[in-house]
């Protein structure tokens, strides 16, 4: 039934007209059930909306302490991975600062994550060079350092000795003693000099190698005392 116009009063009997009004309260009662389904509807796509947002800050929290622990593993095991070089290394680590340097992004980024760089770190800070054995050129090497400690430890013997006859008294009778201490000395300090050089290349200073040095040094020693004692006598 359409809707009841003003203009209809005025030639609208009345039966018309009251049948008409009897119609508003079913309309009314049919545009408020409309509204209330309108706003069912309106809420429950605001429930679902609330509902969602609140199942995306879930995610995201849980996401964001994901990768907080996966900060802290990464930076204990950069840490870890730090020590361990500058153990390797020494004090020339220090250079890159004496605790463990701020991170950076690489400048050609990649699929790759943290760890896998961290591998790669752990790979090279683990890598040991393979041992390079004794040459030829290595054991002349020692050769001279045994004939170099000879030379040292006799001059050292000649300087005491001479040292203490000019000071007399005490430092008189001791300056002998030091003097052979320290002939006998400088040879092994040219063994613990090649112990170096081996360590550098990666290899134990054998037996061998210790003998030599020793063997050159104290034969060296022992050859320029007894010159150097002959020439004083024969003066």
């Amino acid at each position: 039934m359409s809707e009841l116009q003003p203009s209809d009063f005025e030639r609208a009997d009345y039966r018309t007209v009251l049948r008409r009004l009897t119609t508003l309260d079913q309309r009314a009662a049919a545009l408020r059930d409309e509204a209330e389904r309108w706003h069912a509807e309106r809420v429950a796509s605001a429930s679902e909306a609330v509902q969602a947002a609140e199942e995306e800050v879930r995610q995201a929290r849980a996401e964001v302490r994901a990768a907080q622990r996966d900060l802290e593993t990464v930076d204990a095991r950069a840490a870890g991975l730090w020590s361990e070089f500058v153990h390797r290394v020494g004090p020339a680590a220090e250079r890159f600062g004496r605790t463990l340097p701020p991170a950076s992004i690489p400048r050609q980024r990649t699929e790759r994550d943290a760890q896998d760089y961290l591998d790669e770190v752990e790979s090279r800070v683990k890598y040991t060079a393979p041992a390079r054995p004794f040459t030829i050129a290595t054991k002349i090497l020692f050769g001279i350092f045994g004939f170099a400690g000879g030379v040292l430890g006799v001059i050292g013997n000649t300087v005491l000795r001479q040292t203490g006859e000019a000071a007399g008294g005490d430092w008189q009778q001791a300056a002998p003693v030091v003097a052979l201490l320290v002939l006998l000395a400088c040879p092994v300090l040219a063994v613990v000099t090649a112990k170096l050089v081996a360590d550098k290349r990666g290899v134990g200073l054998d037996t061998a190698a210790v003998a030599t040095v020793l063997t050159t040094g104290l034969v060296t020693a022992g050859l320029l005392f007894t010159a150097v004692q002959f020439a004083q006598t024969g003066t």
